[in-house]
């Protein structure tokens, strides 16, 4: 058995403990902080590009379910890949699926042709925030983090109907 602390040594590890404990956990906090936006920027910004991949080949159907319009799915897409961040309608509702003309003035198309092919196809995430865990050194302002991807649509198979935008 070890040698006794003396009377006026104890409690002192209790002390040493709430000392080392609290700069400790403000540091992994911190930690966690400043990288969590950073990781669901990069989340989101693989989730557009997922989706970017999967609409310009014209595909309605996405894990078992088939979508009226080349958007839905796409939309699907991008949710299906952000990991539940944007899951639900109010998720959906941060993605933005855009179809742009591929010469100048490269104007937004919409309606029936918007997603012909050689159109670009742009998909986005926009308006998501994220509050910090704990705000220790700066005001608690949410972040807002966003995502793009474009691309140019692909050439349909002769014969193929162009399916609704």
């Amino acid at each position: 058995m070890g040698p006794r602390p003396l009377s006026g040594e104890r409690g002192a590890g209790m002390v040493e403990l709430a000392l080392v404990l609290v700069p400790l956990m403000a540091i992994m906090l911190a930690i966690v902080d400043f990288s969590f936006p950073i990781f669901l920027r990069s989340t989101f910004t693989a989730a557009v590009r997922e989706g970017c991949r999967f609409g310009i080949t014209y595909q309605l159907t996405y894990n078992g379910t088939t979508y009226t319009s080349q958007t839905a799915a796409i939309k699907a897409v991008v949710q299906g890949n952000s990991m539940g961040f944007l899951a639900g309608a109010s998720g959906a509702s941060l993605i933005q699926v855009n179809y742009y003309s591929p010469v100048s003035p490269f104007s937004q198309l919409t309606g029936t042709g918007a997603n012909a092919s050689g159109n670009i196809l742009e998909v986005t995430i926009s308006g998501f925030t994220w509050s910090s865990i704990a705000p220790i050194w700066r005001s608690n302002t949410p972040f807002s983090i966003s995502a793009i991807s474009a691309d140019r649509l692909e050439t349909l198979p002769s014969g193929t109907a162009l399916p609704t935008p």
